[in-house]
């Protein structure tokens, strides 16, 4: 009288096939057992004969047929081999699953696999031109991100929309002239780091998950600057060329660094102190609420550009350099544009002067005038923090475009 094979787990399969699902019960019991160790597998789908050991097969283990006399019910045993699919021969992790402890240059084999994932050897080679970590990244970046995703906030209940208030047309005008003005900034905002985020390696996805927060940020800004402007009205102000020129030169940067320093250092720091004047001196609720909120978001913006860019000049002295040459090269390209549109000016003076009378608007005048100059020393503060001498950071913040962003 022959004896079944000895095995070391009994796997009762009932009625199930492996086209419905039996091989995970198999690779469940299988998983528990070293290489040699026995599984016995019972059932009575009529495929199983033909699909247990194809499935075997693919993945490196062996099977012992019973002898039908010592049990019906048994199909095979199967014999777990040294590796559970060969798919994985070969196979490489993707670095670490958390940060810190980042690849420095992530091989671009390693593509769109979740960062610290097993990855199958081939598959394509996804190249990302951003791909080393000093170009991109900042150690405050996670905890930025896990901030601004918990500071979202939705335009429709945020904003004090219904509340009443009545303005004097000329006020109104002049609300609505600036609205214009943070439309055109939100919307050069939002397409620098669009053309970025698909070029900078997933490895490094934290930052690529803070500029997608980024972008929606800008996105909500269009939106609530564009929704205050026609709250009473039909039509936006004015759009000067110079303004549009001005802000084309960070869209047409090309260079991560130099798109981050020149749009969120510069530009996005001195735009943080226009919206802090403009909640300061808004007539009216709508206004104040939408330039406190906005505010908040662009400081987390200047926050990474900053964090990250001090992280790159700590490791690459030549940066300074290049940096420098950036803010001469726009200065350049715009030497022979108006700067600020006239009509934001004035629409300033008027919100900060708050009456018409000859001392309020002289008042009004000299507000912003203030506004200007702490936007050029908050520029002077962020260009020491990033190793330039305090004498060169005030030369070149005087070189910082009249359009403010």
């Amino acid at each position: 009288m022959s004896t079944a094979p000895a095995a070391d787990v009994d796997v009762q399969l009932g009625g199930l096939g492996f086209g419905r699902g039996a091989y995970l019960l198999v690779q469940r019991a299988l998983a528990r057992l070293p290489p040699g160790g026995r599984v016995a597998v019972s059932g009575r789908d009529p495929a199983l004969r033909v699909h247990l050991p194809a499935w075997c097969r693919s993945r490196g283990h062996r099977v012992e047929w019973p002898d039908p006399a010592d049990r019906t019910d048994l199909v095979a045993v199967i014999v777990r081999g040294s590796a559970d699919d060969e798919r994985w021969f070969g196979a490489e992790r993707a670095g670490p699953a958390l940060p810190p402890a980042l690849s420095s240059r992530p091989p671009s084999r390693w593509g769109l696999g979740a960062r610290g994932a097993l990855l199958e050897a081939g598959g394509p080679e996804a190249r990302f031109d951003l791909d080393e970590r000093d170009l991109v990244w900042a150690d405050v970046a996670p905890k930025l991100y896990a901030q601004a995703a918990a500071r979202q906030w939705d335009p429709e209940t945020a904003v004090p929309w219904h509340d009443a208030f009545t303005l004097p047309a000329d006020v109104e005008a002049a609300v609505v002239q600036v609205m214009t003005y943070l439309v055109e900034n939100e919307q050069a905002a939002l397409v620098v780091p669009a053309r970025f985020v698909g070029r900078i390696h997933p490895h490094f996805r934290e930052v690529v998950q803070l500029l997608a927060v980024q972008m929606a940020d800008e996105a909500r800004h269009m939106e609530v600057f564009s929704r205050r402007a026609l709250l009473r009205g039909t039509e936006l102000g004015t759009s000067s060329a110079g303004g549009r020129q001005s802000l084309f030169t960070l869209v047409a940067e090309s260079d991560f660094a130099l798109a981050s320093f020149l749009l969120s250092v510069l530009g996005e720091g001195s735009f943080v102190d226009l919206l802090a004047f403009l909640e300061q001196n808004a007539p009216d609720p709508v206004t104040r609420r939408i330039c406190w909120l906005a505010m908040q978001d662009e400081r987390r913006h200047v926050v990474f550009g900053m964090a990250h860019l001090e992280h790159q000049a700590a490791v690459d002295p030549s940066l300074r350099d290049r940096l420098r040459a950036a803010i001469h090269r726009r200065h350049d390209a715009l030497t022979d544009t108006a700067g600020l549109n006239a009509d934001v000016f004035d629409a300033l003076v008027v919100l900060a002067a708050g009456g018409w009378n000859p001392d309020d608007v002289a008042a009004g005048y000299d507000r912003v005038q203030e506004l200007q100059n702490a936007m050029d020393q908050g520029r002077q503060r962020r260009l020491v923090r990033l190793g330039f001498r305090s004498d060169e950071a005030a030369a070149l913040s005087a070189l910082h475009t009249r359009n403010f962003m």
